[in-house]
């Protein structure tokens, strides 16, 4: 496919130093935020430590520099003071909230005027509807709000009176479709089809839109515009502006709170009374504004024009449209074996215009059967492959609606299957709940849409005509050869790291599974929990435990074991340390126990991360599961994995020996550790377990809580810590798009002063459903 270079050979060589911390990654949501440069990031450093800088309400000297930045940012979009006034805000959101909250839809003993909003809009845009003070309030269809390109003038209209309000994006950030900002004008001028009476007033999300291409007011002119620097910039985050046509200020009169600075007296007696600032700015910006964000501003405008001189947005747009052309078509391109499409494309043009189409690519991935694959898992491949990359509906459900076909009933009836928004349930009863968005900036690469499109081909495309098995198939393959029972135990005494194999006898139980099991973690600096998403040769750290007491061994520190009290928690030989850590598994807050300053400096130099510490799980706060209330360590959501042994060397048979990313195909024991299972079970068949809803190992009884959904963890090589592609490709494939494969139990029953046996046998309970 034909892509033209924007820039020159010097300025690709600049942004690629100035983004070298993308070299080994593929960024690919621009849309979500911009990247900043690290030559920005010099600038505002050293902007903010050349000068003192002041409470705005204290330094005249800092009020005047907001003041430039207001000018500046003006100037960005082609307008002047003169004509638009810029109110400081959080955010987009936080500027369409504050528009909903102050605009007047007419005298209070009037007829109020309308609202009208595009379906196809942000969250933020929907969540006005619930502040304006109108009963009016309608959305309008993205066909119907383009006909008013075509709405002659009626020269016969009654003169418009009340005050509406009509709110669109100037880009959708669902897909990237650009709406004609004409539309600002014409609307403005001639109103809408079915609102005579009508005098309305755009307020323009254009959130999306600035991000990658240009925004010239003097060209188009809307009462309101609402934008994120973030989005643009990538730094500062948090901060955002309204942009109010002057005309249209007398209409911002509605809001009612006021906060420090807003005001010219306020009398703190029960009569309430006090009289505003006369200009916008000073009467919508409530309180001390982010001021030193705000200056921030000046070197972030300039290091992006002198990055990319000469009508910086214009060649933006040019850059980012075609890498987003080319995504399209080379995604397009995509064929299985049998002809069926690869990608199913949401779209509302056809890549043939930077003025119509923005530089995202929406799509969902399609089986040979034509059936999807669920978003949640093409995230997870995606990650595997160090792409970063978007999915769900992107706040933007009437879009997301729109392209999936998905009618207000499909919706209610997800939710109530417990689908909500930002979860990683992607399929219901085979329908798509959200989809996959790529998107671009200006540093970004070819080589980044063409590993993209490159991870699709090899991980989703079928070369032979063959289709996923049915679990009747799956069972006809293999015959009994033995009873049910227990082979294998293991136990992660640190999350994330090796196992702890139990070969002979077994092990006790305790409240939250296996004793020890996941009883420890690593945090970074900042306190973050580490696993092997973040650094895979986590793997490589193999614990044992023996009197009492954790060793843990690294193959690089062969003659330095690291040794843990596993009553007290501290190294052996130090007391135990009292310090108190506070970090998060799976959205749970829980508290750690440091282990010490020698515990931190092996784990450090062991993973060669420096600043790592080792926490153990604090018995203060326990740990419950959401759905039981049953006592967790630092599991992942249950207190027990079973892996069905039988049925991994069934996946094993169903993966190519040429499908391992070159390397010999795994044996079928290091294929069971990726799995890190805490009971490792043989069955008759394979994929029995998948039926069971309890569960006896031999005198002990167990609750199965649900199917294991997979990511990219299965993926690493738990002996090296290198990444393949597989099974997680083949899961997908061979059960519809579904990624589960394994099942969690929960104890039941009496389980104190007991120990799972090696051996025993295994019962799975098959409930009828009634």
């Amino acid at each position: 496919m034909d892509f033209v270079e924007e820039f020159t050979d010097e300025e690709r060589l600049k942004i690629e130093q100035d983004f070298s911390r993308l070299a080994d990654k593929c960024y690919l949501d621009h849309a979500g935020t911009a990247l900043y440069g690290e030559s920005q990031l010099r600038a505002v450093q050293e902007l903010l430590a050349g000068g003192l800088y002041c409470n705005p309400h204290t330094s005249r000297t800092m009020e005047d520099l907001i003041d430039l930045v207001r000018y500046r940012v003006l100037r960005w979009f082609q307008t002047r003071p003169a004509d638009y006034s810029l109110v400081f805000t959080s955010g987009t959101t936080a500027s369409l909230k504050l528009v909903a909250e102050s605009f007047e839809f007419g005298p209070g003993d009037a007829e109020p005027g309308s609202f009208v909003y595009l379906r196809d809009s942000h969250t933020s845009v929907l969540g006005m509807r619930e502040l304006v003070r109108t009963g009016r309030v309608q959305p309008i269809e993205r066909a119907e709000l383009l006909q008013a390109l075509n709405e002659p003038e009626d020269p016969r209209r009654q003169h418009p009176h009340r005050p509406s309000l009509l709110v669109f994006p100037a880009q959708c950030n669902f897909n990237g479709a650009k709406y004609p900002l004409e539309l600002c004008e014409l609307i403005e001028r001639n109103g809408l089809r079915g609102y005579g009476g009508d005098a309305f007033h755009v307020c323009l999300d254009a959130a999306s839109h600035v991000s990658t291409s240009p925004l010239d007011l003097s060209r188009y002119r809307p009462s309101f515009v609402c934008l994120s620097f973030y989005k643009i910039f990538g730094y500062p985050t948090g901060l955002g502006a309204l942009l109010v046509r002057r005309d249209a200020e007398p209409l911002l009169r509605g809001k009612r709170y006021y906060g420090g600075g807003t005001v010219k007296i306020a009398l703190s007696g029960p009569d309430r009374f006090h009289e505003r600032r006369d200009a916008l700015a000073d009467r919508l910006e409530d309180g001390t504004i982010n001021f030193l964000s705000i200056a921030a501003l000046l070197p972030c405008l300039e290091t992006l024009t002198r990055l990319i001189p000469g009508a910086t947005m214009d060649r933006i747009q040019r850059h980012t449209f075609q890498l987003a052309r080319y995504c399209y078509r080379e995604l397009q391109a995509l064929q299985h074996a049998n002809g069926g499409r690869v990608v199913d494309l949401y779209h509302d043009t056809a890549f043939g215009d930077a003025r119509t189409q923005g530089a995202i690519v929406n799509f969902n991935v399609l089986n040979d059967d034509g059936g999807h694959v669920g978003f949640a898992e093409v995230a997870c491949m995606a990650a595997n492959h160090g792409i970063y990359l978007r999915t769900g509906c992107f706040c933007n459900p009437g879009a997301c609606q729109r392209h999936l076909r998905l009618a207000d009933d499909d919706l209610l009836r997800h939710y109530r299957a417990g689908h909500v928004c930002g979860d990683a349930n992607d399929l219901i009863d085979g329908q798509p709940t959200g989809s996959v968005r790529v998107s671009f900036g200006y540093c970004t690469r070819r080589s980044d849409v063409d590993r993209l499109v490159a991870m699709v081909r090899r991980c989703y495309v079928r070369r032979s005509i063959t289709g996923p098995l049915s679990r009747a198939d799956v069972l006809a393959q293999y015959k009994s050869y033995d009873r049910p029972r227990l082979v294998q135990l293991c136990l992660y005494p640190v999350k994330s790291c090796g196992p702890l194999r139990v070969t002979t006898g077994g092990w006790p139980l305790a409240p939250t599974g296996l004793l020890y099991d996941r009883a420890f973690l690593i945090v970074d600096e900042h306190g973050a929990a580490m696993t092997q998403k973040k650094l895979p040769t986590m793997c490589r750290i193999r614990p044992d435990i023996a009197d009492g007491r954790l060793v843990l061994r690294h193959a690089d520190l062969e003659d330095e074991p690291l040794t843990i009290e596993l009553e007290g928690g501290g190294e052996a030989g130090e007391p135990a340390a009292a310090h108190l850590c506070q970090t998060k598994v799976c959205r749970d807050s829980v508290q750690g126990v440091d282990c010490g300053e020698r515990a931190a400096d092996w784990v450090s130099r062991a993973l060669g991360v420096s600043g790592l510490r080792l926490l153990r799980q604090s018995g203060q706060e326990p740990r419950r599961q959401r759905q039981t209330d049953r006592a967790l360590s630092l599991n992942n959501q249950a207190q027990l994995l079973l892996v069905n042994r039988t049925s991994v060397r069934w996946l094993r048979d169903k993966v190519g020996d040429g499908d391992w990313d070159g390397a010999d195909a795994p044996s079928l024991d290091a294929l069971v550790d990726r799995f890190r299972g805490n009971l490792i079970v043989e069955t008759v068949r394979p994929l029995e377990e998948s039926d069971w809803r309890r569960v006896l190992v031999g005198p002990s009884q167990f609750t199965v809580d649900g199917p294991c959904t997979r990511c990219q963890m299965i993926c690493i090589d738990q002996a090296t810590g290198e990444r393949t592609a597989e099974p997680l490709r083949t899961i997908s494939r061979e059960f519809g798009g579904r990624m589960r494969f394994g099942v969690y139990l929960s104890l039941a029953g009496d389980w104190a002063d007991r120990e799972l046996p090696l051996g025993a046998t295994v019962s799975g309970v098959i409930e009828e459903s009634e």
